[in-house]
């Protein structure tokens, strides 16, 4: 994960070398970013100041956009799923509208590739989403449909 940061950052137009320290304050405050300074400075070897200012010269190059909170799943019984769908041709309003209807339906995505539609559920079981999931392939120009149940949000932002 490391790896795939920037070697540098040029959000003022003045080039920031980000070095093995910077990564490692980065790669704690991903995973922790409650985690007090005095206890992050103790991981990386520095002190609380020496700290505190590469946090903060990280934040203001950009490096560091923000720190939330990261909120489970409130609602038990709750099933989010992803609907692929290919039709059999495009555009399809029809389609929409009618996933448009159906109020377990979260969000819509028209994407590139074989899958024509990418449509984000929740729902409340499993017999729920077979049921929506045979609905929706039985919708008029819809050609093939996959399903994939969430298990887990790894990342998630608004």
């Amino acid at each position: 994960m490391l790896s795939a940061l920037p070697k540098a950052c040029c959000r003022s137009c003045s080039v920031q070398t980000i070095d093995a320290t910077d990564r490692a304050i980065l790669s704690i405050l991903s995973r922790e970013a409650r985690i007090p300074m005095k206890s992050l400075a103790g991981r990386i070897g520095l002190s609380r100041s020496a700290t505190a200012e590469r946090v903060a010269r990280l934040e203001k190059t950009g490096l560091i956009r923000g720190y939330r909170a990261d909120i489970g799943q409130l609602e038990e019984g709750q099933i989010e799923a992803f609907l692929m769908v290919t039709l059999k041709r495009t555009p399809s309003l029809g389609v929409l509208d009618r996933l448009a209807g159906f109020s377990s339906v979260r969000r819509v995505s028209s994407v590139s590739g074989q899958l024509d539609l990418v449509v984000e559920v929740r729902v409340a079981s499993i017999n729920a989403l077979n049921e929506l999931r045979n609905d929706v392939a039985q919708l008029e120009n819809v050609e093939d449909l996959t399903t994939s149940i969430v298990l887990r949000r790894e990342i998630e932002r608004s």
